[in-house]
């Protein structure tokens, strides 16, 4: 699966879960599929309890966490009074 077309799985909807990036036609936020792997669910228990979700969208909902993390930056601080940290 390539995953530029990934838009065709993931929603973001402020009216669906508050804004959360969800599975789209269902209310399942791509955080609940991580957090359920995080778990120790395996996709095919993942499958088994979510009829309604797909191998594809298991691995889209991975790969848009990728995605998102690779944004993240991170900016070292200097001269940082230790009294403070």
């Amino acid at each position: 699966m390539i995953m530029d077309n990934m838009a065709s799985y993931i929603s973001i909807d402020p009216e669906i879960r508050f804004g959360k990036p969800c599975i789209k036609g269902t209310r399942i936020a791509v955080t609940d599929i991580l957090l359920w792997l995080a778990s120790g669910m395996s996709n095919k228990e993942i499958l088994d309890d979510y009829p309604i979700l797909e191998d594809s969208h298991i691995r889209a909902a991975l790969h848009f966490a990728a995605d998102r993390e690779s944004f993240i930056k991170i900016i070292p601080t200097t001269n940082v009074d230790p009294a403070i940290a």
